[in-house]
């Protein structure tokens, strides 16, 4: 039986490809070029991903958790999407955001929506509670964040306004579950309530509200991460009782817990749903599914084996959106040749802003060396998503105002650290790699480096290089593994600390990161 699914699922997709004319991005995912397009349709962590949609114009935000801030991206299509915003660079509720020791909490789950002629993001920190930000375009600028509550153990937040302007409030819990509805205040910075709890479930969270037809929906996926589903639940009531409907599973597909996201809906009337899938050695990655209405439920995905339990799609019809617009992927590499970080770019908790400068060395990244005693408390560490199950990370390190004790270079972080770089000790430079504890290290007369990470989702198969050429390029250390860790995917990032004490520089010259995916020429 098992086999009879797999084999209707790959001839739907089949006939769905045949439908078209042949692919032109030669990708394993995204757009391709003809029509359609192959989930995942953003293969990085944008974990928990929401969705609004303003004309014809297609805005998302995911969870970021310890690293800053919340990246908003930009779509006219729901499959192409850039970074067009940050809504924060700091958190500065808890010291610990400073000290290193909030690994795993920061931004949980964000909702963005747009009401009053206003963009409104919500989050929870599991330790410092719910904040707000909004803006008038979602470019930015974003005001500073407000702490609507300061309660522990809240995640993931989801407003909505009913026709009568009064705003709400649904969230869960920490450990997923239950969830709560609160009255917003008139301003949506203040709750006017202690909340009621409208419904217990396995593992429910991830609330997202909306109002079609007199019915209240409650959007949320159920089960965990890995396992999970979605589950909708309705009423005439916001308040309830609500009844229940699955309309997501894993089913005979190979996307586990295809769950928590976001309802869209096109100008046309045409539905969609986006929503995430982990995967350990990316992250969680974001699908995107056909939905549509039958009896006032949604139907998401297509249901293979006919219980009533939509799944996943693997290719389908892009988004009738009235035109074709050109294939487009969030932004990786950086020259450094603006006064602004670019949008892919995020630090490893609150950055000390005094101590790197894009300005300071024209056309470099300069990172200043702050005295650490390891890499995961080092100050400074910039980040960026890992794309696609193939890549290749090359940057030019200069150290010719590196000092004793210190150590800068590329890294690849998730639930273990791997670095390559350079070290100065006793005024001489190593190059040295930290692969998961394991340290090696060889002498190099060289004021110069060009480091390179070539990132993989096989088991195993990542591996660091040096180069002083930039054109032979040596394989260092033992190849490694790296996975999700702290709720995130692997990032790719570029470091600069000292183990002794203040003091010693990193200059970057640019990073360039080209991975197997739309728009890239990964050999």
């Amino acid at each position: 039986m098992l086999h009879q699914k797999a084999f209707l699922i790959l001839a739907f997709s089949l006939v769905v490809l045949h439908l078209f004319s042949q692919p032109t991005s030669n990708s394993p995912w995204g757009d391709q070029g003809n029509g359609t397009y192959i989930n995942p349709i953003l293969n990085a962590d944008y974990s928990d991903p929401d969705v609004t949609r303003v004309g014809d114009d297609y805005y998302m935000v995911c969870s970021e958790f310890h690293f800053m801030g919340i990246p908003v991206l930009h779509s006219k299509d729901l499959v192409n999407w850039t970074i067009i915003a940050r809504v924060y660079d700091e958190f500065k509720f808890a010291p610990e955001y400073d000290s290193n020791d909030r690994y795993a909490s920061g931004s949980w789950a964000p909702s963005i929506r747009f009401h009053d002629n206003k963009f409104w993001i919500y989050f929870c920190t599991p330790k410092e509670g719910l904040f707000v930000s909004t803006a008038d375009k979602p470019e930015g600028p974003w005001e500073p964040l407000t702490q609507v509550a300061n309660i522990a153990g809240w995640e993931d937040p989801c407003p909505f306004w009913d026709e009568n302007g009064q705003g709400y409030l649904g969230h869960s819990k920490v450990g997923a579950g239950p969830i709560y509805i609160h009255k917003l205040s008139p301003d949506g910075k203040k709750l006017m309530d202690d909340g009621a709890i409208v419904y217990t479930g396995p593992v429910a969270e991830g609330t997202k509200i909306h109002k079609l037809n007199g019915y209240y929906y409650l959007s949320i996926p159920e089960g965990g991460v890995e396992r999970g589903w979605q589950t909708i639940l309705r009423s005439k009531n916001i308040y309830g009782p609500y009844e229940k409907k699955v309309v997501l599973e894993k089913g005979s597909t190979e996307i586990n817990g295809p769950h928590q996201g976001a309802w869209i809906d096109l100008p046309n009337g045409d539905w969609w749903f986006i929503h995430f899938q982990s995967v350990n050695s990316i992250g969680r990655v974001c699908h995107l599914q056909p939905m549509r209405w039958k009896d006032d439920w949604p139907e998401i995905g297509v249901d293979i084996d006919r219980n009533g339990i939509g799944e996943p799609v693997y290719v389908w019809k892009k988004p009738n959106v009235g035109k074709t617009y050109s294939i487009s992927t969030p932004q990786t590499s950086d020259e450094f040749n603006s006064a602004q970080l670019g949008f892919q770019w995020a630090w490893n908790h609150n950055p000390v802003n005094s101590e790197w400068s894009l300005t300071q060395k024209s056309g470099f990244l300069q990172l200043n060396a702050l005295q650490a005693a390891s890499f995961l408390k080092a100050k400074n560490t910039l980040t960026q998503k890992v794309m696609g199950p193939r890549g290749e990370a090359t940057t030019l390190l200069l150290a010719d105002q590196m000092k004793d004790g210190q150590k800068a270079g590329l890294c690849l972080m998730g639930k273990q650290y791997n670095l390559i770089g350079l070290k100065k000790s006793a005024n001489k430079l190593f190059v040295f790699a930290d692969i998961n504890g394991k340290s090696t290290e060889t002498p190099i007369n060289a004021n110069k480096i060009y480091l390179q990470v070539k990132v993989t989702s096989e088991n195993g198969g990542n591996q660091f290089y040096y180069s002083t050429d930039n054109k032979k390029f040596v394989p260092f250390a033992e190849a490694f593994s790296v996975g999700s860790g702290n709720w995130k995917g692997p990032k790719i990032g570029l470091f600069s600390y000292n183990e002794k004490e203040n003091g010693g520089s990193a200059a970057f010259d640019w990073l360039h990161y080209i991975y197997e995916g739309p728009q890239n020429s990964l050999k």
